[in-house]
């Protein structure tokens, strides 16, 4: 039973942040709000018992993909969308 309710509480956390990180206007911002949705992804993998599998997301995808995102935008100097 607290399990389903955390589970759900993880769920509604991942959806209000996947929708920040596609609404956010500013491309440096929404890169933020993509690292911590994949955080919460990582977390919610090793809660469910899966450590290999929340180990990599958190070492690959919020280590070195959003890494080099944010690299790319210092680089390029990233202009917000109008």
């Amino acid at each position: 039973m607290i399990y389903n309710l955390i589970l759900l509480v993880f769920g509604a956390i991942l959806a209000i942040f996947a929708a920040k990180a596609v609404a956010e206007k500013d491309i440096l911002r929404s890169i933020i709000w993509l690292m911590v949705f994949l955080f919460a992804i990582s977390a919610s993998f090793i809660f469910l018992g899966a450590t290999l599998v929340g180990a990599i997301e958190l070492l690959v995808y919020v280590g070195a993909v959003s890494s080099l995102l944010v690299f790319t935008v210092m680089l390029t100097g990233g202009k917000e969308i109008e």
